[in-house]
């Protein structure tokens, strides 16, 4: 058995809100989205990863997902997000950081996720 992508579902009370982090900050492409079905979604991708975004008020506040993003070139990754949005740098993780367990990671979170970018 093959798999060869992990799609997840994000939920926030408030679509709009998903858009700074997602959208501006990450550079994440929307690539379908029903804004003004009677459950509001959209569907990100970059880079071959792909996110679904829901407008679900109740699900909003049961789930608050932590992903992790990989790359390769993470000093890159920090100076673009740090230089142009920096209040979305998690306040516990605002600076790469090398871990006890070997990767090197920095967080940002919005009002719904959290995501740390990490590099091995």
């Amino acid at each position: 058995m093959k798999f060869e992508q992990l799609v997840p579902s994000v939920f926030y009370a408030n679509i709009k809100d998903s858009i700074p982090l997602f959208i501006h900050c990450l550079e994440f492409t929307i690539t379908h989205k029903e804004f003004d079905s009677e459950s509001p979604y959209y569907v990100i991708e970059k880079n071959g990863l792909g996110i679904l975004i829901f407008q679900n008020k109740e699900l909003s506040q049961k789930e608050k997902p932590l992903l992790r993003l990989v790359t390769k070139d993470i000093k890159e990754v920090y100076k673009k997000v740090s230089s142009t949005h920096p209040e979305l740098l998690h306040p516990n993780l605002n600076k790469i950081t090398l871990r006890s367990w070997g990767a090197k990671e920095f967080a940002l979170m919005d009002l719904q996720v959290g995501i740390v970018i990490q590099e091995w």
